[in-house]
């Protein structure tokens, strides 16, 4: 079984401390910044950094996404604020923290009427448009022209809105958005004008339905397990031994391994499936599916698996399923990166490509993401501006989502709003860190019910981690130098009682900085 590769691992593969590393600068010819650059903003849905070639990856190969990384800056510390999908985009939109910005939970409605990034671009004269995933159960609100997916959208012939109504299109979501992209850049006059484009990918979120390009991809090998795929959950509080998103107990057989069809007597199984892109296909998409997958199943019931080698299967169809998802998203990077040089556009273009959270790939025998575990918390982001940023830039200090719009207006020559609560991260992709830069970030999960993951607040240090499940009054620490799985927490160990002192001091001053309520809701 494979060691997992984690960012800890990868930083000292490179040799990278603390803080980020200065390459050379570009030549003076080179790095005049151009006025006005273009923004291309890439986001998927439940990408980890564990599925990504430029952050090690053990499992899969994303040679265009990895181009980004090359050619310009990777982020090794990245992080989300609330590692749910509408909350995260919704701080990336404003530059402020849940409690901030009043989207806190998946349920609740995004209040467009507050100052985002998109709004000022607009203002200032940028064309403005954003395509795909949206999921904030407001209409988008700053974009010129938006063609966005209903809800969390589907993956076969999905329905896409837009202000002149709602239509399907058939095809396969993730080439759909990029045509759709694509086209809009096409299309835009005057096409002098600088634009700024969020295109925003459904992939690689559950159900985990790959393209009809990957259907058989990696059936002839077997991907690595994680170590912790059956973990016991043991050196803990509570808090992670009642998750219901186990890859042991909690998938549904149609709808997440695609055992179809499902079993009537499964009512939950029946009707998640129903709700699944399979109704949708087209003879020939289904055809294509079916062949791609029965033959498997047959196999799979007469093996008639139990117990660790039943889980091993069940790792194996969701992991193939996930990277196939993954490898039409790469495949649609590249794409846009080869439409950004046809056009000639590319190097006066800041490309971004990022995903709404972490997300757990078997270690600890989950899927899904909202913890404060680091396969959930990380947030991978890739950056490339040939007109400034130095091919190679490795950046590892403390970044987070917040960070995004205020790096942006930054870049545009836009001012950043005061009550904006990240940092432009522009100075560390020129290979400067600023002395007072971060040493820590703030990390607040406020959903109850889905998964059963409690609510809970935390900070995380380059070594330590303190979370707080404050419902139950469970606390947990982490000595990520001595423990970067995550395996024992040493809160009540006597040995780091100072460390734990240090922590919770750092967590209330972090909480008063960003103006926390004192009662959590």
């Amino acid at each position: 079984m494979s060691t997992p590769y984690t960012r800890r691992d990868f930083l000292r593969t490179l040799g990278l401390g603390a803080t980020a590393l200065s390459l050379p600068r570009l030549s003076a010819a080179d790095s005049a910044k151009p006025k006005r650059p273009n923004i291309l903003f890439i986001m998927s849905d439940d990408h980890a950094f564990q599925a990504i070639g430029a952050y090690g990856s053990r499992i899969n190969k994303t040679p265009n996404i990895d181009r980004i990384a090359n050619e310009g800056a990777l982020f090794l510390h990245n992080t989300c604020c609330n590692s749910i999908c509408a909350p995260s985009r919704a701080t990336i939109l404003t530059g402020k923290h849940s409690h901030a910005n009043g989207k806190k939970t998946n349920l609740d409605t995004f209040d467009a009427s507050q100052p985002t990034f998109p709004k000022m671009f607009q203002s200032a004269g940028y064309q403005t448009a954003v395509i795909g995933k949206w999921h904030l159960k407001s209409d988008p609100i700053g974009f010129d022209h938006w063609d966005i997916l209903p809800g969390q959208g589907l993956y076969y012939n999905p329905d896409f809105i837009s202000a002149e109504g709602r239509r399907r299109i058939e095809g396969y979501c993730t080439d759909v958005v990029t045509d759709l992209a694509i086209r809009w850049l096409e299309q835009r006059q005057p096409s002098s004008k600088p634009f700024l484009l969020l295109c925003q990918h459904k992939a690689p979120h559950r159900p985990w339905m790959p393209g009809p390009d990957h259907l058989s991809l990696y059936d002839d090998v077997d991907i690595p397990e994680p170590d912790t795929l059956f973990d016991d959950y043991s050196g803990r509080s509570s808090a992670i031994r009642q998750n219901e998103m186990s890859i042991k107990d909690h998938f549904y057989p149609a709808y997440d391994l695609k055992l179809y069809p499902p079993d009537p007597d499964n009512e939950r199984d029946h009707r998640h499936w129903r709700n699944t892109s399979y109704h949708r296909m087209t003879p020939a998409q289904k055809a294509r599916w079916d062949a791609a997958y029965e033959a498997k199943n047959k196999a799979f019931r007469e093996a008639k698996l139990e117990g660790k080698d039943l889980i091993r299967w069940k790792y194996q169809r969701y992991i193939k399923d996930y990277l196939r998802c993954i490898a039409s998203v790469d495949d649609n990077v590249g794409r846009l990166l080869d439409y950004l040089d046809e056009s000639g556009l590319a190097r006066d273009t800041l490309i971004v490509y990022t995903s709404d959270q972490g997300f757990f790939l078997g270690e600890h025998g989950m899927y899904d993401k909202r913890w404060m575990y680091e396969e959930s918390l990380a947030m991978p982001l890739v950056v490339r501006w040939p007109a400034m940023v130095p091919a190679g830039t490795r950046i590892s200090v403390l970044t987070q989502n917040i960070d995004f719009a205020p790096t942006f207006l930054e870049a545009a020559g836009l001012p950043v709003p005061g009550d904006m609560q990240g940092r432009s991260l522009l100075p560390l992709m020129k290979g400067q860190t600023p002395e007072d830069w971060r040493k820590s970030i703030y990390y607040h999960y406020y959903e109850i019910g889905e998964h059963n993951v409690p609510r809970h607040e935390g900070v995380r240090t380059e070594r330590y981690k303190l979370i707080h499940f404050y419902d139950a009054d469970e606390w947990e620490l982490y000595d990520l130098e001595k423990d970067p799985q995550e395996m024992n927490s040493v809160y009540d160990e006597p040995g780091y009682a100072a460390v734990v002192r240090e922590m919770k001091a750092e967590l209330e001053r972090l909480k008063k900085q960003y103006g926390v309520p004192e009662r959590q809701g």
